[in-house]
């Protein structure tokens, strides 16, 4: 039902320099894997295969990481290490990438709306590769929403809890609890102080968009920060329509900062060591 996946993919990582001064921060690695794969790999599990990536300026290597390497496909033919790209070649032959530019730094609201011209007037699912996440023995994320998405056929966002002094790094949403961990969002609010808050339940980078998001996108006028918010224009469709929120199942890890990412590390370097 839903085959296209955007990846907002285009901003400088300023967490993680100098690492991020000529590398993407979305091609960290956790363990031996970049982090964009990981979601690429959490989008195909969701039964999505076109996957549009918003770049900028030095951000060649995602596409070349999702290409074929002719020179490393020949050193290591026949070798005991051709197994090691067995992952990546799945993925190569299994999806379509395609890639537009977000000159300007303008926020995720102008991020999304850059991919219009990849996404067309369908359906689709958002995925922030810095927001890590995995659901050990059960449905990924976007899997879990593309469920609910079947069900109620709106936009939705994912959402968990966070402690009350951390919501000022996350939208907002309250709402009213129409089944186990689903909310019909009637507030939204970005990176509000925490005595302003209207919950703790934050949104993380996992959105499932109607096209009609674009429209309210381009009517969208800078909020916080300067910046185009997507939660401005969820908002507003919200007001309009409908917008759900969903608890999902599983574990996130903020790999944008550098200790959600030493703690993703950690949690699958024992995770393997349990599976080897």
């Amino acid at each position: 039902m839903i085959k296209k996946c955007l990846f907002p993919a285009a901003g400088y990582g300023t967490r993680f320099l100098p690492a991020t001064k000529a590398m993407p921060k979305e091609m960290l690695p956790v363990m031996a894997k970049p982090l964009i794969q990981y979601g690429v790999e959490e989008a195909v599990e969701a039964g999505m295969d076109i996957m549009a990536i918003i770049t900028g300026r030095g951000k060649r290597a995602i596409e070349d990481h999702f290409d074929i390497s002719y020179e490393l496909e020949h050193q290591i033919k026949g070798s005991s290490k051709e197994y090691m790209l067995k992952e990546i070649r799945d993925l190569i032959n299994r999806c379509t990438f395609t890639y537009t530019r977000q000159i300007e730094m303008r926020g995720l609201g102008d991020a999304i709306y850059k991919g219009k011209v990849l996404i067309g007037d369908e359906p689709f699912a958002v995925l922030l590769a810095d927001d890590l996440c995995t659901h050990d023995g059960g449905d990924g994320v976007l899997s879990q929403m593309v469920k609910v998405y079947e069900k109620y056929r709106c936009s939705i966002v994912a959402v968990q809890e966070v402690p009350m002094e951390h919501v000022g790094k996350y939208g907002v949403i309250a709402g009213k609890e129409i089944d186990d961990g689903l909310y019909m969002v009637d507030t939204m609010v970005e990176k509000p102080e925490p005595d302003e808050a209207p919950s703790n339940l934050a949104i993380i980078g996992r959105y499932i968009l109607t096209p009609d998001i674009f429209g309210l996108i381009e009517k969208t006028e800078p909020g916080k920060g300067g910046e185009i918010q997507i939660t401005d224009a969820l908002m507003a469709q919200a007001k309009e329509g409908m917008v759900m929120a969903y608890k999902f199942k599983g574990k996130r890890f903020d790999c944008g900062s550098i200790d959600g990412f030493v703690e993703a590390t950690n949690y699958f370097y024992e995770k393997g060591k349990k599976e080897s």
